[in-house]
């Protein structure tokens, strides 16, 4: 079958959360036809689905799969054609389906299942360009991450998949060693500030019992409080710790080893330059990443006029609040008193952390108490806030979101970096809560896992412009209800936004006009109130992510967009419940789609 085209999806669109309506109603055999077709669809969409899962061990157990527990996923070149090759062969699949019998619901999901099927065999010649090791999202740190935080031991049987897995992890290091040297012959090699962070975390890890004296390391910690935790004999108990322990001397410590000497090679032959323009085809890259992530067709250009002109209206509001507050001086001065004003922080001490976390749970609790006034639908799943633990505390960023599992054995998480207190700032602390936790992240992605009338890759899969842009817009939907009474907090969720409308400016002053590492930190610097610090770690992440930050505010932007047009079409009938009904219960779509879902 031809390609549906986009026009017919939003023809079929108006239709959108309707049950199943068919094509002509009124011919009973139609009417047979289009749901048989759309249940083949569905069918279909769900086996794709399913089948990418079976080859992916750690995507299962994010799942709550168990069925490949003691396994990881193959990361080689030869893995990443293989699946070049399933993406062709699914999508010939949903060739197959005729299209003019879908129902609406179904038509959507089929353009998107084919759109991400193009779209990944298209970027197929960009797999070289992003860096596997880096302070975000490096294989360094993703490794014991996954197995404190998602490999779950409720048996002797799970432990012992815990330790093949430690066994494993000099495979996919020698897998990931691969890939970074064919980087390397490439031309593509991280800059050069990124290495320390890659070698601190994969330092971190191979520290402390049973690789040296002091603590135990991250994960013999890990697993021992798993396995303590287990109704076993000591005996049992013991085995099991003195197999872990052997894994990670004869297994772990030399895989990192030989991930050290990669790594402090690449950093002899790195360079400075922060942005992708140096790289080949890099200005065709980040054009890639900018359609990709923010699913319009805006160009670096666009997107920097309109940071600075976000940037300037921001400005504006926040010289309002300064003024409110009797603050004699310049907003820059403004910005230099909430920085350093010792009122605004916890200390740096246990303790400090401890009252951090205490006040975001409250924070939380009382977001959650408020929610049935702006929507209709909330998550079921729990939320729990913690701090990032301490081997990849230094290198990780401020806060981020991880998603609960299927099955409900695993809350969604509010992970808060407090590794330098002075870059959480308490007037941020609100605005920052809303996003990751309520009704930001956990809020559309639990209830997104939640549809269970959606195909599995509509519940499992996102875009970057919706999801952020959501985050975003979250944080100032609770001032609508009476939130954020303190001027304080109300700059804070104003200095969080014009964080996102500098990123704007930033990542394609990097990217796209060749702005260095260090002019790119003082533009940070000289146009928001947070920390050095935090300037710091966001042009280095900007650096290893191209594109990526730009989805926060033009996401944002659409879904406010979106509801003025909904207000003035339906005047005094516009509900806001009903509003976010329409945004979040389709799950998480382009920003394309989401136009037509609100709007129709």
């Amino acid at each position: 079958m031809p390609r549906i085209s986009r026009s017919a999806v939003f023809a079929a669109l108006v239709a959108f959360g309707v049950p199943a309506v068919p094509v002509l109603a009124d011919n009973p055999s139609e009417s047979t036809a289009v749901q048989r077709e759309s249940a083949r669809a569905n069918q279909l969409f769900d086996d794709i689905f399913d089948r990418e899962v079976s080859r992916d061990p750690v995507r299962q157990t994010y799942l709550g799969i168990k069925t490949d527990y003691d396994k990881w996923t193959d990361i080689s070149d030869a893995h990443d054609t293989e699946e070049l090759e399933h993406d062709k062969a699914d999508l010939a699949l949903l060739r197959d389906i005729d299209t003019s019998l879908l129902d609406a619901d179904t038509a959507l999901s089929y353009q998107l299942l084919v759109d991400r099927l193009e779209n990944a065999i298209e970027d197929y010649r960009w797999r070289y360009y992003a860096y596997p090791v880096n302070q975000m999202f490096g294989e360094q740190s993703k490794i014991p991450a996954f197995l404190i935080n998602q490999h779950r031991i409720g048996s002797v049987a799970d432990a012992e998949a815990y330790i093949a897995r430690l066994n494993g992890i000099p495979n996919v290091i020698a897998q990931l060693v691969a890939k970074l040297e064919v980087r390397e012959d490439l031309g593509i090699i991280a800059p050069d500030f990124v290495f320390p962070h890659v070698l601190d975390d994969s330092r971190n890890l191979i520290s402390g019992k049973p690789f040296d004296g002091g603590e135990p390391s991250p994960l013999m910690a890990d697993f021992n409080k798993k396995v303590a935790a287990l109704d076993i004999t000591p005996a049992e108990r013991a085995r099991l710790s003195r197999e872990a322990e052997m894994a990670l001397l004869e297994s772990v410590q030399p895989a990192y080893r030989s991930l050290i000497a990669c790594v402090e090679q690449l950093q002899e032959k790195a360079v400075h330059d922060a942005g992708v323009g140096h790289l080949p085809d890099g200005a065709a890259y980040y054009a890639n990443r900018l359609q990709r992530i923010t699913t319009t067709d805006l160009g670096g250009k666009q997107i920097h006029e309109i940071g600075l002109s976000e940037v300037k209206r921001i400005h504006a509001e926040m010289t309002a609040i300064k003024d409110k507050v009797g603050f004699e001086g310049s907003l820059k001065d403004f910005m230099e008193f909430m920085r350093t004003a010792p009122q605004f922080y916890y200390p740096d001490t246990a303790e400090g952390r401890e009252q951090y976390l205490e006040r975001a749970r409250g924070v939380l609790d009382a977001m959650y108490a408020r929610l049935p006034e702006l929507f209709e639908t909330l998550p079921r799943a729990p939320l729990d806030v913690k701090a990032v633990e301490p081997f990849r505390e230094k290198s990780a960023g401020k806060a981020f979101y991880q998603q609960p599992s299927p099955d409900g054995a695993r809350p969604g998480i509010y992970y808060v970096n407090l590794y330098d207190m002075a870059a959480m700032p308490t007037y941020q602390l609100e605005a920052l809560a809303y996003h990751e936790g309520l009704p930001g992240h956990h809020m559309q992605i639990a209830i997104k896992q939640e549809q269970k009338a959606l195909p599995k890759f509509r519940r499992f899969g996102g875009y970057t412009a919706y999801s952020e842009g959501w985050g975003l817009y979250a944080e100032e939907v609770p001032k609508e209800i009476g939130l954020y009474q303190d001027p304080y907090s109300d700059f804070g969720r104003l200095s969080m936004e014009l964080w996102r409308a500098v990123r704007l400016v930033v990542d394609t002053g990097m990217h796209s006009m060749g702005w260095s590492r260090e002019r790119s930190i003082q533009y940070y610097v000289d146009n928001t109130p947070n920390a050095r610090s935090d300037a710091v770690k966001m042009v280095e992440r900007h650096a290893v992510m191209p594109g990526q930050a730009t989805a926060y505010k033009i996401g944002m932007m659409k879904i406010q967009e979106l509801r003025d047009k909904a207000r003035l079409a339906q005047g005094e009938n516009f509900d806001i419940r009903e509003f976010h009904e329409k945004v979040l219960r389709a799950g998480a779509v382009p920003l394309y789609v989401l136009q037509q879902l609100v709007l129709n």
